[in-house]
Formats: C-alpha cells, sequence, structure tokens
C-alpha cells in the first residue's frame, strides 16, 4: 500500500465505519481506500476542477459526481486557494482589458480586470469590481512592477492616466489575444455566458472559479 498523498510506504492504522485505514510512515497522513461519501475518494479534486473549467455550475457538478452542492462549494474554493498565477520574465509585453458580469442579480453590474502576457498567453492577475481607476489600477500597477516593455489595452481614458506614456499602446489589434480569451471565458463559463439566466451569486465563488479557470493545470 502506498499514500495517496506522498507516495510513501503505510501501515494498517486501524477501522472506521467498517473500513481499512493506512497511516503513511513518511507524512504521517491517514486515509482509507474506500469511503462511503464520494466526496472523500480519491480523483475528487482533479473532476471538479475539470468540470469548473467546462462551465458546469455548483448543482451540475453536484449532481455529476453525487455529492452535496455545499460539499462541491467548499472543494471548489479550498481548490482555488491552494492556486497561484504563474511566473513571467520582466520586461515582457503584455495586453490588459476589462469583461462585464452581474453579481447578486442583474442590477449589480461588475466587471473582470484582468491582464495577459502576451507571448506565453498565460493571465498573471484580475480584479473584478467597478470599471473605476482605483480598479485598473491595481492591476496595471502589478503590470508596473513586472517592468513592462509594452502595455497594449483598448482606448478607454481611465488607462491614460494610470499607465505611462512610453509604455502605453492603443494600436488597432493591439488586444486581439486578449479579447480572443474574453470569448473563452464567455463560452467556456457558464456564469459569463451573455442574454441568459446564468451570473454569479457571490463575489467570492467567481473569484474562484476564474482562478481554477486561469491557474489550475
Amino acid at each position: 500500500m502506498h499514500c495517496r498523498y506522498c507516495h510513501g510506504s503505510c501501515v494498517k492504522n486501524g477501522c472506521r465505519n467498517g473500513k481499512q485505514r493506512y497511516r503513511c510512515r513518511n507524512c504521517r497522513r491517514g486515509f482509507q481506500t474506500e469511503y462511503s461519501y464520494r466526496a472523500c475518494s480519491g480523483g475528487i479534486k482533479k473532476m471538479i476542477t475539470s468540470y469548473v473549467k467546462e462551465g458546469c455550475g455548483i448543482r451540475s457538478i453536484s449532481r455529476l459526481l453525487g455529492i452535496s452542492p455545499t460539499t462541491t462549494m467548499r472543494r471548489i474554493l479550498k481548490i482555488a486557494g491552494t492556486l497561484k498565477p504563474p511566473s513571467v520574465q520582466a520586461f515582457s509585453h503584455f495586453e490588459m482589458d476589462e469583461l462585464s458580469t452581474y453579481i447578486g442579480n442583474k442590477a449589480q453590474r461588475n466587471w473582470i480586470i484582468y491582464a495577459m502576457e502576451r507571448k506565453s498567453r498565460s493571465v498573471v492577475n484580475f480584479c473584478i469590481g467597478r470599471r473605476t481607476r482605483s480598479t485598473l489600477k491595481s492591476v496595471s500597477d502589478f503590470l508596473l512592477g513586472l517592468f513592462p516593455t509594452k502595455i497594449y489595452t483598448d482606448r478607454l481614458n481611465i488607462y491614460r492616466s494610470i499607465i505611462p506614456f512610453s509604455l502605453h499602446d492603443t494600436r488597432q489589434y493591439g488586444t486581439n489575444h486578449i479579447e480572443r480569451k474574453n470569448l473563452d471565458l464567455r463560452t467556456h463559463l457558464k456564469r459569463l455566458n451573455r442574454k441568459t439566466i446564468c451570473y454569479s451569486k457571490s463575489f467570492i465563488m467567481l473569484s474562484a472559479c476564474l482562478k481554477i479557470y486561469f491557474w489550475s493545470q
């Protein structure tokens, strides 16, 4: 028997509910090979990640995996809490854009402001909130800390006041890659679909699902 966490050797560690338990000699963590509740089984984390990236909602994932919606939400938040943005090289080219959505109800319009490294197409940072100077500045300041060569945006007036003129570029087709990413987000995440009843009920869940979509392997 090998540990499901570190693949080290294990010893028997009693029984629980008629199921044999094991303890790893290396990491000292306990586990079972079979669980009564499916949410405890191995591979659930990977399946939840895959379903989130394929646009399934909380209740859809719950039905597909046979676990409760509350457990599904807790697992999504736990997975998102372990994810970090990818490391990128300094002096790179970046694209920055905004994507509109709703949180809570259709009267509460919010924006997803995020930045993408142009060569690798990886999202390096994002922020959710109103399309104000302070919200956009939180992402632009992060980019400026990476010593960018160029930052490509659309012609929104706010960008002119938060990005230095020498780094700012609003040329036509300069944001093609991130505009395509916007389309992927609309297509792959049901909560971002246009002209539907689908939208995020909470800021926390929207942020968690974006982290999984952007940064999970």
